[in-house]
């Protein structure tokens, strides 16, 4: 399983604070950590920071789609890690101590995903595993309220036995077992900490969402807004939403600035079938809805087109291999280029914001696919 980037069993070093990233190396060279802890496939270049888990690219394809309040996918070479997140992931220690939680309880009747698992064997294993929670000890399963935190249950139940020997010599390791089961207890009360309410709305929008495929990932920077339009009395608080099919994400609000300058870098799984890119511009009201402040579209088909052509290239430098032309027909202030900057697939989008007075926004656009 490879993606294009130079990560060749190694944890990208420039990402994060080198003490830090140094400690995340080590916790990814445990031979548990080798093999991602849904599929079992070599060499996992993602991980799931509140879950705990080194995964696969597939497999971060489903996690993504599950939601940030269940999972939040980074990169192991491609993200910024801070100094927390490692933390989280160490205070877990790993796939192993993890899925002695995550997995506990499977049914004889349910087989976990190979590598080879197509797209639907390995998405119902994981909203299975981690959305549901149906191979959670029962009694370790938060369905009810936020104010049952999962890191109580454990502490109750670590004071009658409420793990098995077996799971117990899972976690056991460099860290003694009850502070594995606090560290886990404090990534799974990330992740599951919601109402009813909310898990019924999951449930919901997941059955809109249904059996999608996802073919790449795509890493959006937002950089910079210009001459955005007024919506307050002399300026404005603009916000950037992106969304591809049913997944949201959206920047930061900054105060009082028609010229706002985010850098800020977003990511979202692309699905096949292909919808494009949607960008929506807002303004940040206290007192009542947000004001639009314009919209575009992208259609990302030849930036995720050139990406699957060109990631074994093994081209270094910089190299142009597409345009995106301006026309009345699309929402760019000018020609987008495609290009190849050292293996990798980039795109830097210039939008003249539509149903609008005024106002352009700047993208920078990369795409890592799939690979079978």
């Amino acid at each position: 399983m490879e993606v294009a980037s130079s990560y060749n069993g190694e944890v990208d070093g420039r990402n994060g604070d080198s003490g830090s990233m140094s400690r995340l190396k080590v916790l990814l060279a445990e031979p548990d950590n080798q093999v991602c802890a849904d599929c079992g496939s070599p060499d996992p270049k993602w991980a799931s920071t509140n879950i705990g888990v080194f995964i696969c690219i597939r497999c971060s394809g489903v996690h993504r789609s599950l939601g940030v309040h269940v999972s939040k996918v980074l990169s192991l070479t491609l993200d910024d890690w801070t100094d927390a997140q490692v933390d989280a992931m160490v205070d877990v220690g790993g796939n192993a101590s993890a899925n002695a939680i995550y997995e506990a309880f499977i049914a004889k009747d349910i087989q976990k995903p190979g590598p080879e698992a197509s797209f639907e064997e390995r998405s119902n294993f994981i909203r299975q595993k981690y959305e549901l929670q149906e191979f959670v000890k029962p009694s370790l399963r938060i369905v009810s309220s936020s104010s049952l935190s999962l890191g109580s249950l454990l502490q109750q139940n670590s004071s009658s036995n409420s793990l098995d020997h077996d799971m117990e010599q899972k976690s056991i390791g460099k860290m003694s077992h009850a502070s594995r089961l606090s560290g886990i207890g404090h990534a799974l009360r990330k992740s599951w900490r919601r109402r009813e309410s909310d898990t019924k709305e999951t449930k919901k929008n997941l059955s809109a969402l249904g059996m999608v495929e996802f073919v790449g990932l795509l890493k959006i920077k937002v950089v910079k807004g210009t001459n955005l339009a007024v919506r307050d009395m002399i300026s404005s608080d603009p916000y950037v939403i992106l969304t591809i099919g049913h997944q949201t994400v959206k920047t930061r609000v900054i105060k009082s600035n028609l010229n706002p300058i985010w850098n800020e870098e977003l990511m979202l799984s692309v699905p096949n079938p292909m919808p494009p890119l949607k960008v929506q511009v807002f303004d940040k009201d206290t007192f009542s809805s947000d004001d639009s402040m314009g919209e575009a579209e992208v259609d990302i088909q030849p930036l995720v087109s050139a990406a699957k052509a060109y990631i074994n290239a093994g081209v270094y430098g910089t190299m142009q291999i597409g345009k995106w032309l301006a026309t009345s027909d699309n929402a760019l202030a000018s020609d987008s280029i495609i290009k190849l900057v050292d293996g990798q697939v980039k795109q830097d989008v210039t939008l003249k914001l539509q149903n609008v007075e005024c106002g352009i926004l700047d993208l920078e656009l990369e795409c890592v696919p799939l690979i079978q």
